[in-house]
């Protein structure tokens, strides 16, 4: 668990009530709406300097929309995005284009992320083009050779073409690039999702190392709690476009209190599946039934409790709300939307 402490100064990004509806239409000439696929609903956190953020849950669930409207790719269609106070919802023009500067974004597939047909010179030098009183034009190739040494390549290579590199050595070029004009904060989608364990080990402690050194906070997307444990100060679990629960990585990985996180948690692998009996308390697993609803016509009250087996009646016309339940409260209680949180699921596999 990283030991870095955030800046006590305030948030540097702030996202309060944030949501993304994409319409559904039906006709070819004539298109009529017929509904909206809340891909994003009502989502609120704070992000502060030098603090990294987790972000999990399943496929579907909104996580890299939720990057996509950080970085100003998609239009949210209520709330807002705060940039050291300022509301960047609706920027355009040259204004977002200062603000980009200091939010940029490492994608998933670093085999699509980069283009094919530009060298690793160019592709690192981009954003020097966009923004030229970043780096002066003559100092631009010692500045991408500078950043290609930074994370770990040579920088005798700034000739070569991505299809030159293995999928690690392409990441650390795509961070290379979200590090070009020194931003505040880095938004990474699954940044090691497509890459071998060996080589997201080295991706994840490079991506330390540079936030150590740059004093960068991050947004870490991705679907292995394993890896969101190690390098994450706190953790949001996000379930069809809502968070379940947010706090601290001990809070979440060791007393998770949504019924849907302690799901997750129990089904992640474990080293020695057969421990001795005395050495630890028996897993407790949990084996959820059904499937995810669609996000175009999500339940009624608890979006989760057509899966979960603790919902009751209450479940179905009562939006829970994201908050430190009142019998948990004392040190170490957390955020978590369930009417019936508790620190232990009853259910066994």
């Amino acid at each position: 668990m990283p030991d870095r402490m955030p800046d006590p100064d305030g948030p540097v990004l702030e996202v309060r009530d944030l949501a993304k509806l994409y319409p559904l239409t039906q006709g070819v000439v004539f298109k009529r709406r017929t509904g909206a696929v809340r891909a994003v609903d009502t989502v609120s956190f704070a992000l502060r300097r030098g603090e990294t953020l987790g972000i999990v849950g399943e496929s579907g669930c909104g996580k890299s929309t939720v990057a996509r409207l950080l970085v100003s790719l998609e239009r949210p269609t209520a709330g807002t995005i705060h940039y050291r106070g300022e509301d960047i919802t609706r920027l355009s023009g040259r204004a977002l284009r200062a603000v980009r500067r200091n939010i940029q974004m490492v994608f998933q597939d670093p085999y699509t992320s980069l283009n094919p047909r530009m060298t690793v010179g160019d592709i690192v030098a981009e954003p020097f083009e966009i923004h030229p009183e970043a780096t002066p034009n003559g100092n631009r190739r010692r500045a991408v050779q500078d950043l290609l040494d930074v994370v770990g390549l040579n920088p005798e290579h700034i000739n070569r073409y991505p299809h030159q590199f293995s999928g690690g050595q392409r990441q650390r070029i795509g961070i290379a690039r979200g590090l070009a004009l020194r931003p505040e904060v880095i938004v990474a989608d699954e940044p090691v999702s497509a890459l071998d364990v060996s080589v997201q080990a080295q991706v994840i402690n490079l991506m330390e190392s540079l936030q150590d050194e740059f004093n960068l906070s991050y947004i870490f997307i991705a679907h292995d709690l394993s890896v969101v444990r190690h390098i994450s100060n706190r953790v949001a679990v996000m379930y069809l476009g809502r968070i379940a629960e947010t706090g601290t990585g001990p809070e979440i990985y060791d007393h998770p209190t949504h019924p849907y996180t302690q799901a997750l948690l129990s089904a992640v692998p474990v080293p020695d599946p057969d421990p001795e009996p005395e050495s630890r308390e028996p897993r407790t697993r949990i084996l959820l039934t059904g499937d995810v609803p669609s996000p175009a016509n999500p339940p009624s009250g608890c979006r989760f409790r057509t899966r979960c087996w603790k919902a009751q009646d209450r479940c179905a016309v009562e939006v829970p709300v994201l908050a430190v339940p009142t019998g948990l409260a004392g040190p170490g209680a957390h955020a978590s939307a369930c009417h019936f949180a508790e620190e232990r699921a009853e259910v066994r596999e």
